[in-house]
């Protein structure tokens, strides 16, 4: 079947609201010049934390996306601060985000609150959401700018280190030694935390600059035995003391400086699993150029990582993040730099099994699905400072549901032929292009296949309606419609929760719809009164299963 949006066009002279007006008293302008629903303020909350404002819309800059919800951010804290920091830290605990940036900033927002319970609280969870040293810089990048430091900064920031194991707080320190222009000398010079044991006084001391491996040397414990390892590749070692240093397992990679990083000293990492999953995903073009994975035996420690769900959930590996890898790795060319490689079949296609993996087990409705992909120009705005596009993760999520299910149809939509329509309320014609088209792709296609194929569709204006429309002229039989959207719809001439109205009146099916939102603005084509819509965040590795539970009619 030719990737082209084929002509659709309902009956001429159809009664109906036209996009760029309202049709529910509820409805408020969208960013594109039509009328949506305005998402729920906690869902507003979710698409925040799962998406970010990194590449803005179509049609709002990321600036004013983050501004707005950063207000919304704000009104939540003062009015239900408990709810706010939970939901921060059960969307970070989970992995449900690409990046954890949007959780740091938000519990950051709150400990800047007037009340000082929720202070307390923001701080008391910073250790669940501030997994690492890395994101206890963002975390103290964010907070200095919106509130500084106070006694109680000190304290919250101080407890981070306090409540660590000593080991695991000396890996931290070797690991992460600075980021966005902060040290832990800097946080610690700040924070003043006590050495609770001698050990984190050991620590506190190299971090200082006080120890050198001298003094490290003559203790036999795990963490002057971490600092001294650390203090060894620094020590201009030989060649063979940096590999064995890798075959330790206990150094994580970063630490080895460019030059030691030899294709023997990679092949030790890698068999050690000093190079944690989501690195290992990163790295693997630099590992097949160094030829690690031509050996047999290191392709397959690759391949098995690559497809054990344990090891995924572990280690918080997001669909996101695999998808663009995958992308890019079959490629074989940097999509920020000039780097090129020759990909390995093998590691292509675990990539492949590792995206569906990481949304975890999804559990089948075995309900008749229509997933319809916006492939209006809106879409073509970035996912999380990658090159995928929002249309690009549509089809990707879109597969997770069809890899699911047995009774399910993919279609593209945007604008096209133009058509008649007339006002319900005003009685005036007008006239909008629709376009809708089925699309050749499963989920047995490799999905750089199946992005692609979407990536090379024409598009035009977002007209949310068609998805209902479309099915309800080809008489198709759908229990639950899935749209993955920005939700920026304004091109049609009738509104999308009418359109779902007259084809469950039509048809005699009491179809469910399901909004992927796969930006985070304010907007969604879902009437929140109608219990049969749903408004759900795109890319959240919870997504699939809701859609599956909310298509049984569970809730």
């Amino acid at each position: 079947m030719k990737n082209e949006l084929s002509d659709f066009t309902t009956r001429p002279g159809l009664t109906a609201t036209p996009q760029s007006e309202q049709a529910h008293p509820d409805q408020v302008a969208n960013s594109a010049g039509g009328f949506s629903f305005q998402v729920d303020e906690w869902d507003r909350l979710l698409r925040f934390l799962i998406l970010g404002t990194t590449g803005g819309s179509y049609y709002a800059t990321a600036k004013k996306l983050t501004e707005d919800n950063a207000k919304n951010l704000l009104a939540l804290i003062e009015k239900d601060p408990a709810r706010y920091i939970q939901t921060i830290v059960a969307v970070s605990e989970a992995g449900r985000a690409p990046k954890n940036d949007q959780a740091l900033f938000a519990l950051a927002l709150a400990t800047g609150a007037a009340d000082v319970n929720t202070r307390r609280a923001a701080f008391s969870a910073l250790p669940l959401v501030a997994r690492t040293a890395t994101h206890l810089f963002q975390f103290v990048g964010f907070m200095q700018n919106h509130r500084g430091w106070g006694k109680q900064a000190r304290r919250g920031v101080a407890a981070w280190y306090e409540g660590k194991d000593a080991s695991k707080l000396a890996y931290q320190a070797v690991k992460y030694q600075q980021r966005d222009g902060w040290s832990h000398w800097d946080v610690l010079r700040l924070s003043h935390p006590r050495a609770t044991t001698e050990d984190h006084a050991l620590v506190y001391d190299f971090i200082r600059g006080k120890l050198d491996l001298d003094q490290l040397t003559v203790r036999s414990d795990a963490t002057a035995d971490q600092l001294a390892l650390f203090s060894k590749l620094r020590a201009n070692p030989t060649p063979d003391e940096v590999v064995d240093i890798a075959k330790t397992g206990r150094m994580p990679w970063e630490v080895f400086l460019s030059e030691q990083r030899t294709p023997a000293v990679w092949r030790e990492l890698l068999r050690s699993k000093a190079i944690p999953l989501g690195a290992l995903v990163r790295q693997l073009p630099t590992l097949t150029n160094a030829g690690v994975l031509a050996d047999l035996s290191d392709l397959r420690v690759v391949v098995d990582r690559l497809r054990d769900p344990e090891e995924i959930r572990r280690s918080r590996l997001h669909p996101l993040a695999v998808l663009f890898a995958q992308k890019t790795y079959a490629m074989g060319r940097s999509f920020r730099g000039t780097g090129t490689w020759k990909p390995v079949g093998p590691v292509v296609d675990a990539l492949n099994d590792a995206f569906y993996l990481a949304f975890g087990n999804v559990e089948p409705a075995n309900k008749r699905f229509g997933l319809f992909l916006d492939v209006s120009g809106s879409m073509g705005c970035p996912m999380a400072d990658t090159s995928l596009t929002c249309r690009d993760a549509s089809a990707a999520m879109a597969l997770v549901t069809a890899k699911t299910e047995l009774g399910y149809h993919v279609a593209g939509f945007t604008s096209g032929v133009r058509g008649e329509w007339v006002s319900k309320s005003t009685g005036r014609r007008s006239y909008y292009g629709r376009g809708i088209a089925p699309l050749n792709i499963t989920p047995q296609q490799r999905l750089d296949d199946a992005v692609r194929a979407v990536s090379g569709l024409p598009f035009g204006g977002t007209d949310c309606a068609l998805p209902m429309l479309y099915a309800l002229e080809n008489r198709m039989e759908i229990d639950t419609f899935v749209i993955y959207t920005d939700s920026e719809t304004w091109a049609g001439g009738i509104h999308p929760h009418e359109a779902l109205e007259q084809y469950r009146t039509k048809m005699g099916i009491p179809a469910r719809l399901v909004v992927v939102g796969m930006v985070s603005n304010g907007f969604t084509i879902a009437n929140p009164k109608d219990n049969g819509m749903l408004d759900v965040v795109g890319f959240d590795t919870a997504t699939p299963n809701i859609i599956s539970s909310f298509a049984r009619g569970e809730f």
